[in-house]
């Protein structure tokens, strides 16, 4: 793999000619990543008897649940992978590589023969598929978080990585938004015959675009300053991120309450709709790609506030009102008879957690030295996820089924706490230097290339 510097007489990605592109190139990427990954939880009701035969639905979901929940045990090696490949070759080549093995993936799940066809042959092609996701989502995260905030002007940083869940929660919708036009054009016997298969050829024909919007990008000033240091042997490796490791353990902890609530929210929203409340799965599907709408746009607005105001307030303000707001929440969710009803009480639980998710991107980058910034936001944010986010929807499932589903907010109000804890003992990154000429504009000197660079 091939550095990724930036060329000689191109401008990096912070000039201001080239900002634009690397916020959509960066967004773009992240969105078709997210749209294949989503796809995924988003059409399982439909092909979960494909694969998995049986007369109880929600064992079937269990099954279909448990496969997402392994693509999560990938990310701390993709997050390995290619976290170290973007410190060391350059976040553009990183993003480059994600997006080809997520578009491989979807095309994998497209064609994988069903139950009938093959036994359980195709359920081991679904799981190889989601395994190869979640190796390329370890390293997209990172790099696009690394990317957005690297590329974004100082004082827009909250602004420029708030788009990173702008595009996840966009991939999203347009994952929901296919789903609601297959609803509307064929029967649910053609969705769960050969339907749900369209989304998933779609997602690797998209990736072939954001391929090519990729390879136009720039690199980020502050990388290709480190780059220039051909004597750093350990950059983007487990030892020079263990000399951070307790902004390695503050990932863990900041991320932990953060990924359970957005899951609950998102992914596990329509299943718990249609499965709890007993709503229809058309209504049910409405619902979250309306309150899903209004989240992507709140996304911008807060980041923009955190770089008046800091991180610190919003995470603070997410960790109370998910602590101690779940359990009514979810509870009155579980009662909603009527879409307005249940999207009045979505749209309350996504305000809550934009507080995380609009800017913890950033505060994450913002916690690192270049040399090692993409593996630690990769490593430690894959490791929490692998354990509490992409768990977050079997447990539930668990729950569920073993007759206690309630237990489950507890859960997620616990994990929040735990996060909340975290929010208010670590410091405020806003003002953190991530490039050299950030720290020769705070100290007024040109700082050597051994300095430590957040």
């Amino acid at each position: 793999m091939s550095s990724s510097a930036a060329l000689p007489g191109k401008p990096p990605a912070t000039s201001p000619g080239n900002r634009r592109l690397a916020l959509v190139g960066g967004s773009l990427g992240n969105l078709v990543e997210w749209y294949d990954w989503f796809v995924y939880a988003s059409f399982a009701i439909y092909f979960a008897d494909s694969f998995f035969p049986g007369d109880n639905p929600t064992t079937k979901l269990l099954n279909t649940a448990g496969i997402f929940a392994v693509g999560f045990l990938m990310r701390p090696v993709g997050g390995w992978i290619l976290g170290r490949a973007a410190d060391r070759h350059g976040r553009k080549s990183a993003l480059t590589l994600t997006v080809t093995m997520m578009s491989v993936a979807a095309l994998l799940i497209a064609v994988a023969p069903t139950y009938g066809q093959a036994g359980y042959f195709g359920a081991v092609v679904l799981l190889l598929a989601r395994l190869l996701q979640g190796l390329s989502i370890g390293g997209e995260y990172a790099a696009s978080a690394t990317y957005l905030t690297e590329a974004s002007a100082r004082d827009r940083r909250g602004l420029g990585s708030s788009f990173q869940y702008v595009s996840m929660t966009c991939g999203q919708l347009l994952g929901l938004a296919i789903l609601i036009t297959m609803q509307h054009t064929l029967t649910t016997d053609q969705l769960e015959s050969w339907g749900w298969r369209i989304p998933f050829a779609l997602g690797a024909l998209f990736a072939v675009v954001v391929f090519w919007l990729r390879r136009r990008l720039t690199e980020t000033e502050a990388f290709t300053e480190e780059s220039g240091d051909r004597t750093d042997s350990a950059r983007g490796t487990i030892k020079a991120l263990w000399e951070h490791r307790r902004e390695a353990g503050l990932v863990m902890a900041l991320t932990l309450g953060g990924t359970v609530a957005y899951y609950t929210y998102t992914t596990y929203l329509t299943k718990y709709l249609i499965g709890s409340a007993g709503m229809a799965k058309s209504t049910a599907t409405l619902v979250s790609f309306t309150a899903l709408t209004a989240f992507a746009l709140l996304q911008p607005l807060a980041g923009m506030l955190s770089d008046r105001i800091g991180r610190r307030p919003l995470l603070i303000t997410f960790a109370v009102g998910c602590t101690v707001g779940t359990y009514p929440i979810m509870t009155a969710l579980g009662s909603a008879s009527s879409y307005w009803s249940a999207l009045g009480l979505s749209l309350l639980a996504l305000v809550v957690v934009t507080g995380y998710t609009s800017i913890n991107a950033a505060v994450k980058a913002e916690l690192f030295p270049t040399r090692v910034r993409a593996l630690g936001v990769a490593l430690p944010y894959a490791v929490a996820n692998a354990l509490f986010g992409g768990t977050a929807e079997y447990v539930a499932l668990w729950f569920k089924d073993s007759g206690h589903e309630k237990v489950f907010f507890w859960y997620v109000s616990g994990c929040a706490l735990v996060s909340l804890i975290t929010y208010v003992l670590m410091p405020d990154t806003r003002n953190a230097a991530l490039s050299r000429a950030e720290v020769e504009a705070d100290t007024g000197r040109d700082p050597s290339p051994a300095s430590a660079v957040r």
